[in-house]
């Protein structure tokens, strides 16, 4: 089963991109901070080297930002459509699986994502139902799938401490054999900013 990466991001644009930051940091520097970090994330991407690239973007695909990114390293492009985004996740997943590919659907929140934790998820699903890659603020960075359940997006409690623990008992409802990585930092308020690349600050 091939993999294909799914890059989940917001348009940068100055007050809907990264509003919990822009609250300390301002709207306009929030906004330079997503680009910046979506175009790291799709780097990423494209240096693991294990699949197709489609970046699923809200509200639309039509940000300059968003085009110029994509066709720099020929990814796809795709709208997550609407609703809550456990619905956009469950809906882009089984839109891949449907294709034939196992999706890795990650967001543009982790610059510390690197090409060798997408490599070893990608290895890992050859082996498991699903590989997680946990945040330390109770999320996830990354979700893959080799099967599709909507239990496991739905009703979950998102942008909360507790996704990833409901996540796994999702996962031990379905009798889901799953992986996962090592946890790692996602960049959502202004505390988070230390963990920003050291010449990025």
């Amino acid at each position: 089963m091939k993999t294909r990466i799914a890059v989940m991001a917001r348009a940068p644009m100055p007050g809907q991109a990264k509003t919990r930051l822009a609250q300390a940091i301002g709207d306009d520097a929030a906004a330079t901070l997503a680009a910046r970090m979506l175009e790291r994330t799709l780097d990423t991407a494209r240096l693991a080297a294990i699949g197709a690239i489609e970046l699923c973007v809200t509200p639309d695909t039509r940000h300059p930002a968003v085009r110029a990114a994509a066709e720099r390293v020929g990814a796809a492009l795709a709208e997550q459509g609407g609703g809550a985004v456990g619905e956009r996740m469950g809906r882009i997943a089984r839109r891949i699986l449907a294709a034939g590919d196992a999706p890795l659907i990650v967001g543009t929140d982790c610059p510390s994502l690197s090409a060798e934790h997408l490599q070893q998820a990608a290895q890992a699903l050859q082996r498991h139902d699903a590989v997680l890659q946990p945040a330390f603020d109770g999320g996830y960075v990354l979700i893959g799938l080799r099967r599709f359940d909507a239990r496991l997006f739905e009703d979950v409690p998102w942008s909360t401490a507790v996704v990833m623990a409901t996540t796994r008992e999702r996962l031990r409802e379905l009798g889901w054999s799953w992986w996962e990585a090592e946890t790692l930092h996602d960049i959502d308020r202004a505390a988070d900013l230390v963990h920003l690349p050291q010449d990025w600050r």
